[in-house]
């Protein structure tokens, strides 16, 4: 973490916890969780929420749960709960023994809920999902009631015991909250608590055919927990009545529920529904593929969860959603890859370079800092040989005015070595350049004229009989588009898919003390960016991704707005 990132952090949430603690509201307990559903992997999204939850229970000496709401098993797998929690560890957290489910629960929840049918605040509905949400009403219209609503207490009672039994088929029955059919808040106009849904479930197996829905559910789990302040984000604002609702009439341990704001990025999209259909349509190669959103995703790219986490405090806590350019998430990405980060050289797009009066045979090794940002990283030892690759994009034959790299007569620095002048070039049959030649000056050995002479660029390279042979993939933003959940009349949001978001090159050189690079390590190519190793390395093959390029937009725009 940065000096920044260690500063006590200050925002509404943390003020109302620091009040609650003051007037001992919760007996000086600070107790959060964040409760995810089992049914896609974590976005980057899903981080700010964590952050908010977990770093606040930390900053005031408090308890964190980690508790799956696994309500709905026809879409909940394993899968997802095993990607969260190796997600949320990454990030930096341990929940201790406090792993929950849902499901531990459904026992209790039922029990609560022959509690409500028995005080008359709950009936069993018979209408159809399509009649319930006719009979709902709409924002200016009030509901009706349902013909079934005034049940007796034991009928209702009955029906849904036999509900449990397995009587009735899906969808044939509810249990219903009896609150108020003409609320302005929609969600108390009679909330849907059981559905009927014969299906296994991961976790309880076919113990149960009737499933409890998530605003039931939500602040009954907060409540068994022992959950002070239940953190979630603002579309529940409105639940939050019929959170309050349930905890009030069934006069259990009542929670407060608190509700903060998304934090949106530009040119990304975070709908799991959306992000499931794209791996689904094979749009992406899976939930993990280097261009997505998730916290997998970029893991696998090579973000590191100490940017993620000073991003999140970075953009702080609000009431009001607000959407944040991907250029400051990279800012604080390079940031933290700058200080961690060894350099190295590698070339892209190779092109070969003979030093036609430097020794055939001849090597020698050079020193090359390893971190200039970090003394202690110590330096190591390049080869350098009569051939060496240099990128393509530093010589031109005919160059334009202000191109300072390598022409034909010019001179320019090899990083760490010589100066070298350009006094030819091979072309193949369509004459394309694939060789240039040039002279080294040997007095320059380090990289530095004793006549003090200057050249206006220095060069990467490496060396051609020393090189390894790596693929990178050069990753770009998904979407083209700033917000691709805006989807235009007539267009399906995959029309805003970034067709040059991957560009995967197969020749590329690194220098040779990469021999030994291990999956996950990042690395700076030097002019070039930062880079992670892939996870499809192997033994004989270095795979790279780019996780960011070396030009920082963001810094550019403070700067600009500093002068300003």
């Amino acid at each position: 973490m940065t000096t920044e990132d260690s500063k006590p952090a200050s925002d509404f949430i943390r003020d109302i916890v620091r009040q609650d603690l003051l007037t001992n509201k919760y007996d000086g307990r600070v107790h959060t969780r964040f409760p995810p559903e089992p049914n896609a992997y974590l976005h980057i999204g899903h981080a700010k929420a964590i952050w908010i939850s977990f770093s606040i229970a930390e900053e005031f000496n408090g308890l964190y749960n980690l508790r799956f709401d696994d309500t709905n098993p026809v879409k909940e797998e394993q899968e997802y709960i095993d990607a969260i929690i190796r997600d949320i560890r990454w990030l930096g957290w341990d929940w201790g023994d406090r792993l929950y489910y849902a499901s531990d629960y459904f026992e209790q929840m039922y029990e609560y809920a022959e509690q409500l049918i028995r005080a008359g605040k709950a009936y069993v509905d018979e209408l159809s999902a399509e009649e319930i949400r006719d009979y709902r009403g709409t924002l200016t219209e009030p509901g009706r009631l349902s013909p079934y609503r005034e049940r007796p207490l034991e009928e209702n009672l009955a029906l849904f015991r036999r509900m449990r039994a397995g009587e009735f088929p899906d969808g044939s029955r509810v249990l219903r909250a009896k609150i108020d059919m003409t609320s302005p808040n929609l969600n108390m106009r009679d909330p849907v608590m059981y559905r009927i849904l014969h299906a296994s479930h991961p976790r309880t197996g076919d113990k149960w055919c009737i499933y409890p829905m998530y605003d039931w559910a939500h602040g009954l789990e907060d409540s068994i927990e022992g959950i002070t302040h239940s953190l979630c984000s603002l579309e529940f604002e409105d639940h939050r009545p019929l959170y309050d609702w349930f905890l009030d009439e069934l006069g259990i341990y009542h929670p407060q529920q608190i509700e903060f704001a998304r934090t949106n990025l530009t040119y990304t999209m975070t709908s799991k529904r959306r992000l499931l259909r794209m791996v689904r349509e094979g749009l992406v190669s899976g939930w993990d593929d280097p261009r997505m959103p998730t916290l997998c995703g970029l893991r696998r790219r090579g973000y590191t969860p100490e940017t993620i986490r000073t991003f999140c405090q970075r953009t702080g806590v609000a009431k009001t959603n607000s959407t944040v350019d991907i250029a400051f998430l990279e800012h604080c990405l390079r940031e933290d890859l700058n200080q961690r980060a060894q350099r190295v050289m590698g070339v892209l797009r190779p092109l070969r370079m003979v030093i036609d009066n430097y020794p055939e045979g001849q090597v020698e090794e050079f020193d090359a800092v390893n971190n200039p940002e970090n003394p202690a990283a110590g330096t190591r030892k390049v080869p350098f040989s009569r051939v060496l690759y240099i990128e393509q994009d530093d010589f031109l034959e005919e160059a334009p005015p202000k191109y300072f790299r390598l022409t034909p007569g010019s001179e320019v620095r090899l990083r760490y070595a010589y100066f070298v002048t350009c006094t030819g070039v091979v072309k193949d049959k369509s004459g394309e350049v694939i060789e240039v030649h040039c002279t080294y000056d040997p007095a320059t050995r380090g990289g530095d004229a004793p006549d003090g002479r200057r050249v206006k660029s220095t060069l990467h390279w490496v060396s051609a009989e020393h090189a390894i042979e790596a693929e990178v993939r050069l990753y770009d933003h998904l979407f083209n588009k700033e917000d691709p959940a805006d989807v235009e009349d007539g267009k399906d949001f995959k029309d805003y898919i970034n067709p040059d978001s991957l560009e995967v090159l197969t020749s590329c050189r690194v220098e040779p003390s990469l021999a030994g690079a291990t999956p996950g390590s990042r690395y700076q190519f030097e002019r070039q960016g930062y880079f992670c190793v892939d996870p499809d390395s192997s033994s004989g093959k270095l795979v790279f991704n780019r996780i960011v390029t070396l030009r920082d937009t963001w810094a550019k725009i403070q700067k600009q707005q500093k002068n300003d």
